[in-house]
């Protein structure tokens, strides 16, 4: 059974030529590789961090939401720690009660809709 994950990344896209939309396609293609289904990719965009940890003092955040199988969680964390682009990355598995209240939301913006086509096909 596959579960849903969210995988925050800071890239290091210092001295980068290809900048970030690239280094983003290419790890989409890495965790389809290793069987997950990505379903939305957030870009969150350049930040300077509060405080420097580390050599940068800014990097570009990303949040990819996709599904996975359990083992794989392990495998995607080791790759992607060897990746010399990824600056940082935290790992969460999405509760099935948040998965519950997305779709929610769904379905009430799916009955909204609906009852907007509703009233606008009525004859005044």
């Amino acid at each position: 059974m596959k579960n849903k994950y969210e995988a925050l990344l800071v890239l290091n896209t210092k001295g980068n030529e290809d900048g970030a939309s690239k280094i983003i396609e290419r790890i989409e293609v890495e965790f389809k590789k290793e069987g997950a289904d990505v379903e939305q990719v957030q870009r969150l965009d350049r930040k300077h961090f509060s405080y420097a940890a580390g050599p940068l003092d800014s990097g570009y955040f990303v949040n990819f939401l996709f599904a996975a199988e359990p083992r794989l969680i392990d495998k995607i964390k080791t790759k992607f720690k060897l990746d010399a682009d990824i600056y940082r990355a935290h790992y969460q598995r999405i509760p099935l009660r948040r998965r519950g209240a997305e779709k929610a939301a769904a379905k009430v913006a799916a009955k909204a809709a609906k009852a907007a086509t509703k009233a606008a096909a009525k004859p005044a």
